[in-house]
């Protein structure tokens, strides 16, 4: 399967759209809808991070053609992903809610999760209600978060 306009807008609404590179909050030099400029950076120290500058070439505005770019290509690892983890069928709605999850908390939560563990039993009406318990980031519930997975939710039981 692939990710509806429905699953990209619900993505973009939450994470946002940037069209010049700005540092995430792990430092990481980003573009377009939370896109990795420079993977290299995951391998590096915090410190390391800080220290590393932006090319010079990538210093400019991105066009929307080159987000939506990046945006397709980071969705398509997590299309794979949760084709790979979820092996019972699922209609758009439901996947489309499990890679804007993935997206958000990445392939490791989803694979460790309860939510998928309900799903592959097929018990979809039970996993619904897991999207709700991964609102907290840094020990705190983020009204963001609780949004996302309100909207995620709704999309999974559609």
């Amino acid at each position: 399967m692939i990710l509806s306009e429905d699953g990209a807008r619900l993505i973009k609404r939450f994470e946002g759209v940037k069209y010049t590179p700005y540092r995430c909050p792990a430092k990481l030099w980003t573009v377009g809808v939370g896109s990795l400029m420079y993977p290299e950076q995951l391998q590096m120290s915090l410190s390391e991070r800080m220290k590393y500058c932006l090319k010079p070439e990538h210093f400019r505005q991105f066009t929307e053609e080159e987000v939506d770019e990046l945006f397709t290509r980071d969705v398509r690892r997590f299309e794979r992903g949760v084709d790979r983890l979820i092996t019972v069928p699922l209609n758009q709605g439901q996947f489309d809610s499990l890679v804007s999850f993935s997206f958000n908390l990445g392939l490791g939560a989803l694979q460790r999760s309860t939510l998928r563990q309900k799903i592959n039993r097929g018990n979809y009406e039970s996993a619904s209600g897991e999207f709700t318990k991964w609102v907290r980031a840094g020990g705190k519930v983020l009204r963001g978060l609780v949004l996302r997975r309100q909207a995620e939710q709704a999309m999974f039981n559609m």
